[in-house]
């Protein structure tokens, strides 16, 4: 899943060209996971582990996030591009990679922006990799539900 999210980041394509595709080559190895797989496909995702993250939510029932999601100030003035967004909730969820550690200028740049986005009302969800996935899906799960999400 995570390559097929990268080849859509890297050139985009329509998933209906795909199984066309598909359909012209039966038999082929692997068409019958491509074909599950297909309608997962999120361009957005930049990383493998967002990719992940993007997975967990889908198969804890959460709703559908927008990747890549870009939040603003009230005036306009770009704040932070959050990994993947529930807008109506004012929800977000990023994965910290290692840089987020190891990069004083990221580390300023994530202090900064997490103070705006409070400012605006957003409630993120920090996933690092020793993470559980049941705990990050009860964090947004929490969130969302805290922001009106009926579940």
């Amino acid at each position: 899943m995570a390559r097929l999210d990268a080849l859509m980041n890297a050139k985009p394509f329509a998933v209906e060209d795909v199984e066309l595709l598909a359909k012209v080559h039966p038999g082929r190895r692997w068409l019958t996971r491509l074909n599950s797989a297909l309608p997962l496909v999120d361009g957005g995702a930049e990383s493998p582990k967002e990719t992940w993250l993007r997975l967990l939510f889908a198969d804890a029932g959460l709703p559908t996030p927008t990747t890549q999601f870009v939040v603003r100030t009230e005036s306009g003035r770009y704040v932070r591009r959050i990994d993947m967004a529930w807008e109506k909730f004012k929800v977000g969820a990023e994965y910290d990679g290692q840089q987020h550690l190891t990069e004083r200028a990221q580390y300023a740049k994530d202090v900064w922006a997490n103070r705006e986005l409070r400012r605006l009302d957003w409630h993120l969800v920090h996933v690092i990799k020793e993470d559980r996935g049941r705990d990050v899906v009860a964090d947004a799960r929490a969130a969302l539900k805290a922001r009106g999400w009926s579940g």
